[in-house]
């Protein structure tokens, strides 16, 4: 079964990221504390595969934190997130709908040269979400992939 393993936000553009055990999800502003979900509604919430995450450390021959790549939502065991836009993610209370993959940026290659290519390929940095239905996520919390066919 697929679970929620790691919450995190920054306050503000450029801050390091905070970890949380539980948070509320809102349709308004995205993760609570996170400055993003307000500005930005196509990529509210973002969220990173652990199985993913593993396979870009592999390639650079070094384990680094997660919150390295800045996401909001740690998930493992979901199947593979590459080409999954339109579907949607049932993680606790929330649904959020994948609006696009997240492209590593050059922060990315500021925390471990080679970070940003590593994520490039096969939608390793995650993907942005927009938030359909408010709720609280907690660790441990079940993840759901939803096929875009069976969310209409």
């Amino acid at each position: 079964m697929a679970k929620l393993i790691g919450i995190a936000f920054k306050a503000k553009s450029e801050a390091p990221m905070e970890t949380a055990e539980a948070a509320r999800i809102e349709v308004e502003s995205g993760l609570s504390g996170d400055y993003s979900g307000k500005l930005f509604k196509k990529r509210q919430v973002t969220v990173l595969s652990k199985e993913a995450w593993e396979a870009a450390c592999a390639e650079l021959g070094e384990s680094l934190d997660w919150t390295t790549r800045r996401a909001n939502l740690f998930v493992e065991g979901l199947p593979s997130l590459a080409n999954s836009k339109g579907q949607r993610l049932r993680i606790g209370g929330a649904l959020l709908e994948i609006t696009e993959e997240t492209e590593p940026c050059y922060r990315m290659d500021e925390a471990r040269r080679g970070l940003r290519e590593a994520l490039s390929r096969d939608w390793r940095g995650g993907v942005c979400c927009r938030v359909v239905e408010s709720g609280d996520v907690a660790l441990g919390d079940a993840a759901e992939l939803i096929a875009a066919e069976a969310a209409a």
